[in-house]
């Protein structure tokens, strides 16, 4: 299946902005707008950040309770999406400052001539195998053992041609698998465990705080796909449109120390982890005590980016690999 140009999703971008991506809205066009209010009469800038209902997105909401971002002079406006392909428009017609999104769907935005730049890290694999924070799950009784296991086999992902497909097709070729006869379709991380219970789809890729709900189910873990691309593979990260960097630093530094010292609270603080997810996902305490965890660094591994972007050309996601020196920080 051919992936959606950028173009069309563009068309579609002031529709995205205003219902997949939530309540709330958007700052003024071009940049954080000034909103007053703040404790002691200081003005706070208004700042708008795209965000995925996942444990990865957790540090900000961290972050944001801390007081991290109300320090550096920022009033945050998180708002919510299905994926990194839904956020990308968002960022590109001036409904977000800043977004959420997996390093593929930046990537591809790249590739289509889109000027993008990442200005924080936003999640990592934990570099374990059978305790990451996704993989690809089956259902009980399910003849698929291993990822090459998978060809042939329908397998939901949150988005096509993206992050999840990618590593899931680079698993399965190197496992011995035909990562071309995998059948990709779409299905929100939420809605993936009953998709696999009902059998809608032979394996569903998915992330935590689903996936636990999905093994508590019966469900089994087949391949643990990030960890198996690189044990130091950055998932995503946060971006804003390279012109913002530019004509707004001092903006664009105050949000990536904020969110630096929220990854890196986060990293130290697990309980409050598991606690501030549930005010922005309806998954239970008990679920959320049992799941797995990202990893939260500051620095991104340009190498695990080379193989991510290596993989994504290689499997056509992406007309040519990606200079990590024009996305990374």
């Amino acid at each position: 299946m051919k992936r959606r140009s950028v173009i069309a999703v563009l068309a579609a971008a002031t529709v995205l902005g205003l219902s997949a991506c939530g309540s709330g809205s958007p700052s003024s066009p071009g940049g954080a707008a000034s909103s007053g209010g703040a404790a002691g009469g200081t003005d706070l800038t208004k700042v708008s950040v795209g965000v995925i209902p996942i444990v990865d997105c957790a540090p900000i909401y961290l972050g944001d309770k801390q007081g991290f971002f109300k320090d550096e002079g920022l009033q945050l406006d998180i708002q919510q999406a299905t994926g990194g392909a839904a956020i990308v428009p968002g960022v590109v017609s001036g409904s977000f400052d800043f977004a959420f999104s997996n390093l593929i769907s930046v990537m591809v935005a790249k590739d289509k001539g889109l000027d993008l730049k990442f200005v924080a890290n936003g999640a990592s694999t934990t570099g374990e195998t059978g305790k990451d924070v996704g993989g690809v799950v089956v259902p009980a009784g399910s003849s698929i053992k291993s990822a090459k296991d998978l060809a042939g086999k329908t397998v939901s992902v949150n988005n096509l041609s993206n992050i999840g497909d990618t590593t899931i097709k680079s698993a399965v070729e190197k496992d011995g698998g035909d990562p071309a006869s995998v059948k990709f379709v779409e299905v929100a991380f939420p809605d993936a465990p009953a998709a696999l219970a009902n059998k809608q789809v032979d394996a569903a890729w998915i992330l935590e705080p689903f996936m636990s709900k999905a093994v508590a189910d019966g469900g089994t873990v087949v391949s643990w796909n990030f960890v198996e691309m690189s044990p130091k593979l950055d998932i995503a990260g946060y971006f804003t449109k390279s012109d913002t960097v530019k004509s707004k630093p001092e903006l664009t530094q105050k949000f990536t120390r904020a969110m630096n010292k929220s990854l890196e609270y986060a990293q130290a603080h697990p309980q409050e982890v598991r606690d501030i997810v549930g005010t922005y996902t309806k998954i239970d305490e008990a679920s959320r005590s049992k799941m797995t965890l990202t990893h939260w660094t500051v620095n991104f591994d340009k190498d695990a980016f080379k193989t991510l972007g290596d993989a994504a050309a290689k499997y056509g996601t992406l007309s040519k690999a990606p200079n990590a020196g024009d996305l990374l920080p």
